[in-house]
């Protein structure tokens, strides 16, 4: 009998870690999900503002900011990051009228830019927390996938000027 409880103990403790290793691999997996659908809406929000400004600069600007949003959504991957960032400095370097609807248009699209990438960031950050401790390298629960990574742009709001009221 004294024998009995050793094995019901033994029983239960192995139950635990097998329970805590399927949920930490589920978690791990659920992160790494969330990572790459948020680079592909932060892909697809990265497209819509160099859209949106090569449509602004065709209509009203010249032709430095509509080269810059044409590299952005030809850019490969390796190039896209500076792309991104020259198209966010050739845009902070027109003066946008958030009257005009192309310019609204662009100041919206950056403005869910900066959200998307924010949401990216997080979740890029938690998947590698989950994948970087030490019982998961060990078990190697995230071998299946590549490591995600960040995408570091600078901060992709416009300043707008504030409407000036009529005199």
């Amino acid at each position: 009998m004294p024998h009995m409880w050793w094995v019901v103990a033994a029983s239960v403790v192995v139950g635990l870690v097998a329970a805590y290793l399927i949920w930490t691999a589920g978690r791990v997996e659920r992160l790494q999900g969330r990572a790459e659908l948020a680079a592909r809406a932060l892909d697809a929000h990265l497209l819509r503002r160099a859209a949106a400004a090569a449509v602004l600069a065709e209509r009203r600007f010249g032709v430095e900011l509509y080269a810059a949003a044409r590299i952005a959504l030809d850019a490969s991957p390796d190039e896209r990051e500076a792309a991104e960032n020259d198209l966010t400095r050739q845009l902070r370097g027109v003066q946008l009228d958030p009257g005009d609807p192309d310019c609204a248009a662009v100041i919206a699209a950056s403005r869910r830019l900066a959200l998307s990438r924010q949401v990216h960031t997080d979740l890029v950050r938690d998947a590698r927390s989950a994948r970087s401790r030490p019982l998961v390298r060990l078990l190697r629960m995230g071998r299946g996938r590549e490591w995600p990574r960040y995408f570091d742009i600078d901060d992709p709001t416009l300043v707008v000027p504030a409407d000036v009221p009529a005199a």
